[in-house]
């Protein structure tokens, strides 16, 4: 067996950075647990030693990934405190660096199919990055009348489509998707037009 695999110290991260190379390449389906292996340096039978399947790998991909997202989006959150405003516009720029940052954890978290209840561990990582941006997104519905106010849930929700369809369409150099704005661009006036629409910003 080769020992390229223990480099790393750790077998199991061994093989989930490798399962990441690969689906930043492949796509989460487009590669077998024995390519997997190949990249650690390993034998087959070995990844079986820590994983049942594919799919828990990518799902320990995507736990992995979503608690650096969480890391990522609090401290987007804490940066602009005590502005509800700026804190809030943060955590949606910090959703389109991470996906820029880190394709394969991306993947593995949003496009994999793998749901987030598949595994306690993974769920409740996701639930903490998801609640950071609905706390930022109910911190500042304060600011509109309790007749007009959406439920920070929904308000949160609205945001992480528009995030994921700006990084969908126009972050990941799609050939036929090129836009003449950048993404970035894109993503803060859209919620500056979102936010406009809720009266939390004033018209220009």
């Amino acid at each position: 067996m080769s020992k390229r695999g223990y480099h790393h110290g750790n077998l199991r991260q061994a093989l989930v950075e490798a399962a990441l190379r690969l689906i930043e390449v492949k796509g989460p389906t487009g590669f077998t647990l024995s390519e997997a292996a190949k990249q650690a340096g390993v034998t087959p039978a070995a990844v079986y030693r820590h994983f049942e399947g594919r799919e828990d790998l990518i799902a320990e991909a995507a736990r992995q990934g979503f608690l650096m997202f969480a890391d990522l989006m609090q401290h987007a959150y804490d940066k602009y405190q005590p502005s509800a405003l700026a804190a809030f516009e943060a955590t949606g720029r910090a959703y389109l660096a991470f996906a820029r940052k880190h394709p394969g954890h991306y993947i593995a978290m949003f496009e994999s199919g793998i749901s987030s209840n598949r595994t306690p561990e993974l769920a409740n990582a996701a639930r903490r990055a998801h609640q950071i941006l609905e706390r930022a997104a109910d911190d500042l519905s304060q600011h509109i009348p309790a007749e007009r106010r959406p439920p920070a849930s929904m308000f949160s929700a609205h945001i992480l489509a528009m995030s994921h369809g700006v990084v969908e369409l126009y972050a990941r150099n799609t050939p036929g998707t090129n836009s003449p704005f950048p993404p970035e661009d894109l993503l803060e006036t859209g919620i500056g037009i979102y936010l406009r629409g809720l009266g939390l910003i004033d018209p220009d």
